[in-house]
């Protein structure tokens, strides 16, 4: 990509007519900053201080560079040559020209500092003001196309985590922040995770994930740790309800081509009889051409080890291979390729979690009463649980000790 010197702007006019050509970064134009930007190019003489102080307003709302915001948008727009050079195609030469015409626009602006538009409102008072901090667009964006399957395009290059609603991915602007390090015991379990993890970061085979076990012993915070711990290597988390398993065929053809890792993550997954989203999450435990793709894999949790609720009745049934029935409902956890238990913690793996706990949080007190404690705490609480574990610690930071 050749890198054109920043367009230099005479004045407002010029501005607007250099942002009011751009193609490929068309999308960019429906940015609340950058509608303020034009509205303050076609503003009357008498209007502009007020248009300028909305552009600083909207600005302000996200930040005071407007070099790096405007940066930012161009990195983050999700265009038609981005897309070409995610899948690994080579875009034609016209269109390589217009990203690089329209990046020396876009830091052309960026380089206008307030007292550039002061002299072009022809008004010396107090204005507010921002920063201009160089960046080298074309060079910065071609950096960014090289790491493409880290950072993503899009929305994908701004968020990490997403949900489905009708049939759109909805980002999660303030999802759980939980790590790694926070998880206390399950070593074995959670490392397997992370191994079948980092094999579908690494383009090798990946298992879709069965997460079994007890309430409370850190199942779907395994998942959203392990999203958080590797998000800066291109792994994407989108959660989905049990009742839109039938989106997984649309995702999968939505995604298949992004060069993101992704996990469609089900949590607290359990059927019941004649389920008719059953089928659907089969299919790609299955591998159906329409329903699997090698960057994402389906991560679930359940409280139970047999997916399908069962009654007594349902064994006496009337069909006449009831067997081959059974045999098939209650033998959908076997389809994930690997199965990870996570059972309630006997009493030294439960001190072992709140001794973790508390080091990490800097509780002091003597450890035979914290034990003492702990334990008292995990009775009233039903039993023994990395949950209760994390909730007897909370409880101690509350009361300041």
């Amino acid at each position: 990509m050749q890198s054109p010197s920043p367009v230099p702007f005479s004045d407002l006019a010029a501005l607007r007519q250099g942002l009011l050509s751009l193609c490929v970064f068309r999308n960019v134009l429906q940015d609340p900053v950058m509608e303020g930007l034009l509205a303050l190019t076609a503003a009357p003489k008498e209007e502009r201080i007020s248009a300028y102080s909305e552009l600083a307003a909207r600005l302000y709302a996200r930040g005071t560079d407007l070099s790096q915001y405007l940066l930012t948008l161009a990195l983050e727009d999700e265009n038609i040559y981005m897309l070409i050079r995610a899948e690994g195609k080579t875009p034609d030469p016209l269109l390589e020209e217009a990203v690089s015409q329209e990046l020396a626009i876009l830091e052309g602006a960026a380089a206008l500092t307030p007292d550039w538009f002061r002299s072009q409102i022809g008004y010396q008072g107090w204005l507010p003001g921002w920063y201009n901090r160089e960046s080298g667009f074309a060079a910065t964006y071609a950096q960014r196309l090289s790491e493409i399957h880290q950072h993503g395009y899009g929305i994908f290059a701004k968020y990490h985590t997403f949900l489905v609603q009708d049939g759109v991915l909805c980002p999660v602007k303030h999802p759980d922040a939980i790590t790694l390090d926070e998880l206390g015991g399950y070593q074995k379990e959670r490392q397997a995770v992370i191994d079948n993890t980092l094999a579908l970061l690494e383009g090798r085979p990946a298992a879709n994930t069965l997460l079994y076990g007890d309430a409370g012993t850190g199942k779907s915070s395994t998942v959203k740790a392990v999203a958080n711990a590797y998000k800066d290597r291109g792994l994407r988390l989108i959660e989905l309800k049990k009742n839109q398993l039938h989106e997984i065929p649309h995702l999968v053809d939505q995604l298949s081509r992004n060069p993101l890792k992704f996990i469609l993550f089900i949590d607290d997954l359990s059927f019941a009889k004649n389920d008719d989203d059953f089928a659907a999450l089969k299919a790609i435990l299955e591998g159906s051409v329409s329903a699997r793709a090698n960057n994402l894999a389906v991560y679930a949790t359940s409280n139970r080890r047999h997916l399908v609720k069962e009654t007594f009745a349902d064994r006496q049934g009337d069909e006449v291979h009831i067997s081959d029935t059974l045999e098939e409902l209650i033998s959908l956890s076997d389809r994930f390729g690997l199965t990870i238990t996570f059972q309630k913690p006997q009493k030294k793996v439960y001190l072992e979690i709140v001794h973790d706990l508390a080091l990490r949080y800097g509780i002091t007190m003597p450890q035979d009463q914290l034990d003492i404690q702990a334990e008292a705490f995990a009775i009233a609480r039903s039993g023994r649980s990395a949950r209760a574990a994390k909730q007897f610690v909370e409880s101690l930071l509350a009361k300041g000790l």
